[in-house]
C-alpha cells in the first residue's frame, strides 16, 4: 500500500516561497497520479494541482495558477509543490494525495498526514 509523506511547510511572509515536498514508498509511485490538496480553518479540503503519472499533465486550481507548479521525480518516488507569491488565504493544512490512472481533481485513494502553511500578513 502506498505511504505518503509530506515535508516543507512552515511560516512565511506575504510574497514569500515555500517548497513542499512529498515522498511516497510501500509501491512505485510511477504508476499514479499525484496530487495537492489544502484544507483552511473552518473550510472543506480543496483541490491545489494535480500531475499525470509522466509529468506530461497538469491541472491547477484557478486560486493557484500562475503562482503554484507542480512536478514530480519518478526515480525519487517524489512530488513537490513550489509555491511563489504566497498570501494570507494560502495558509492551510496541505496534503499529498495520490491515484492509480489519470489525474483527478478529487477521486484520490491514498493521503499523507499533511503539513501545515502559514502566511503571515
Amino acid at each position: 500500500q502506498l505511504q505518503l509523506v509530506e515535508s516543507g511547510g512552515g511560516l512565511v511572509q506575504t510574497g514569500g516561497s515555500l517548497r513542499l515536498s512529498c515522498a511516497a514508498s510501500g509501491g512505485n509511485s510511477s504508476f499514479y497520479a499525484l496530487a495537492w490538496f489544502r484544507r483552511a480553518p473552518g473550510k472543506e479540503r480543496e483541490f491545489v494541482a494535480a500531475i499525470n503519472w509522466n509529468g506530461d499533465s497538469t491541472r491547477y486550481a484557478d486560486s493557484v495558477k500562475g503562482r503554484f507548479i507542480i512536478s514530480r521525480d519518478n526515480a525519487k518516488n517524489t512530488v513537490s509543490l513550489q509555491m511563489n507569491s504566497l498570501k494570507p488565504e494560502d495558509t492551510a493544512v496541505y496534503y499529498c494525495a495520490a491515484r492509480p490512472g489519470n489525474l483527478h481533481y478529487s477521486a484520490y485513494d491514498y493521503w499523507g498526514q499533511g503539513t501545515q502553511v502559514t502566511v503571515s500578513s
